[in-house]
């Protein structure tokens, strides 16, 4: 099998597990971005070993789960949103446990450990209040935001491809130019207008400051997994997805841009 059907195969496997999932009920959302969010913790650790750090790799993964699990049972309504608090002394078992480790550079493997949470496992965690934004479970809010999300990178890599010359971060990404950019920000924007028809629990003028959200800090995000995977000389950050790489490297630019996006919906919810 070449490599462009095993990557268009996996995409349609993928598109239609997170789509599916996400429309059929929160509950199903959540067991889906759960193991996400644990493999991609996981993934997280085994790129830091290749660096030379000794992250608590199955506590971190550990802790991430439990952090996007207390979230999503506070969402769903399971748990009061006091249970959240359990996740601090749980992240401060990290300090204690490096004790009992004997490693040469403890305070390096803390801090990746931390780290596998809060890149990986805090922004994953963010989605659930991003889908209930609107006080219920609403799949049309995190439809728009992967759609949105998904046309800024086939459209800069499209236009990229085709024309572009002008490169946008030279020393972290080659590959990526300020032609393929302003592509990706033409169709996100032309998807988020065109949403805004259908999916109108949030007004238009929100989902163009998605869009614009999503451009920005998804590109971003794009280029810090490229820099960690640069300075680590790995092309991918794992093997799960055929073709496409690893977790982190489908994800990327929705980790960092997720915190965004839900601190926009959030205080846009606080102030009107």
């Amino acid at each position: 099998m070449n490599n462009f059907v095993k990557r268009t195969l996996t995409a349609i496997v993928f598109v239609a597990v997170l789509l599916g999932c996400t429309f059929w009920s929160q509950f199903s959302f959540s067991v889906l971005f759960f193991v996400i969010t644990i493999l991609g913790v996981w993934e997280f650790y085994t790129l830091s070993e290749k660096g030379g750090s000794k992250p608590q790799k199955l506590i971190g993964t550990i802790i991430g789960a439990i952090l996007f699990a207390s979230n999503a049972l506070v969402c769903m309504g399971y748990l009061d949103s006091g249970f959240l608090v359990i996740n601090i002394p749980v992240l401060f078992l990290i300090f204690i446990i490096e004790l009992y480790l004997k490693a040469a550079d403890p305070f390096r493997n803390i801090a990746f450990t931390l780290m596998g949470v809060l890149y990986v496992a805090l922004p994953f965690s963010l989605l659930n209040y991003i889908a209930t934004a609107t006080e219920i479970y609403n799949y049309q809010l995190l439809f728009g935001f992967f759609f949105i999300l998904w046309c800024n990178d086939s459209g800069a890599y499209l236009v990229g491809s085709a024309i572009g010359r002008h490169k946008l971060f030279l020393r972290v990404s080659p590959g990526k130019t300020w032609e393929g950019s302003v592509g990706g920000a033409i169709a996100s924007y032309g998807v988020a207008y065109l949403i805004s028809g259908w999916y109108t629990s949030i007004s238009r003028f929100d989902w163009m400051v998605i869009a614009t959200i999503l451009i920005v800090i998804g590109t971003l995000g794009d280029l810090v997994k490229s820099i960690f995977k640069r300075s680590l000389n790995v092309k991918d950050s794992g093997t799960i997805l055929p073709g496409h790489g690893g977790i982190l490297d489908r994800f990327d630019s929705l980790i960092m841009s997720a915190p965004f996006v839900f601190t926009y919906l959030y205080l846009t919810k606080m102030f009107y």
